[in-house]
């Protein structure tokens, strides 16, 4: 069984729902069998290398209420991300791109396939949320990059140039073909879809499915809270 997941390195409910989905995973029977593959998933591709702005003015502006408009939404999805033990201290962390954390995913699962990809995957995003660092960063990446076992020097060439530029461009494309707006976003062998960083018993119920049944083409079965090219939702105050 192969899950696909489109998600992007600093979308907080990726992370989420990363977690989640890993909990229904390691109750899943046949959880030796499935592999999992990240796409990406661009959430700001106009997002510049050098930053400008933090995340806390980043959010600020978008939805107004400055900074500290920005803290209150950070503080509720930390709160969330706190329930699954994952400690989310990102309000500092520079708003950059996050073309060259894609294409150095790619770069992993070439060199070492899916369970390196997935390794990786996890140390940017804790590199991300849980120690505000630059996702443009070549050293903050390359450092990622090494602490999962791969080669440095490799690492430093491939982000130099446009190395899985058209990778990173093919799974943009995909999304678009299945009509993915906002991540996380996971797929099930090409036949059933889920949408956003739902409870675990929905990934439970998507792997059961997904095993049982024989569909040809996707299925949305859920919708769940996403981030998209307009923002993050964020959960309510009270």
């Amino acid at each position: 069984m192969l899950v696909e997941i489109w998600s992007d390195v600093v979308c907080p409910w990726c992370y989420i729902g990363k977690r989640r989905f890993e909990q229904a995973l390691t109750a899943f029977a046949r959880a030796d069998d499935v592999e999992v593959v990240y796409r990406s998933f661009e959430l700001d591709p106009s997002a510049p290398v050098q930053p400008t702005e933090t995340v806390l003015e980043a959010l600020g502006r978008k939805y107004g209420g400055g900074p500290g408009r920005g803290r209150q939404m950070v503080e509720q999805v930390a709160q969330v991300a706190a329930e699954l033990g994952l400690r989310f201290d990102h309000a500092g962390a520079p708003h950059t791109s996050t073309t060259d954390a894609h294409r150095l995913l790619h770069h992993a699962l070439a060199e070492g396939g899916p369970q390196l990809q997935a390794r990786l995957n996890e140390a940017l995003l804790q590199a991300y949320f849980s120690h505000a660092r630059s996702m443009a960063d070549p050293e903050v990446l390359a450092a990622a990059a090494v602490s999962v076992g791969l080669d440095r020097e490799r690492v430093l060439e491939v982000l130099g140039g446009d190395e899985h530029a058209e990778a990173v461009r093919a799974d943009l494309d995909q999304a678009r073909a299945f009509g993915i707006s906002g991540v996380p976003f996971f797929v099930v062998d090409r036949r059933y879809g889920v949408s956003g960083a739902q409870a675990t018993e929905v990934f439970t119920a998507l792997l059961e499915q997904a095993d049982a049944d024989d569909h040809p083409r996707l299925q949305v079965m859920a919708d769940g809270t996403v981030c998209g090219p307009d923002g993050c939702a964020v959960p309510s105050a009270g």
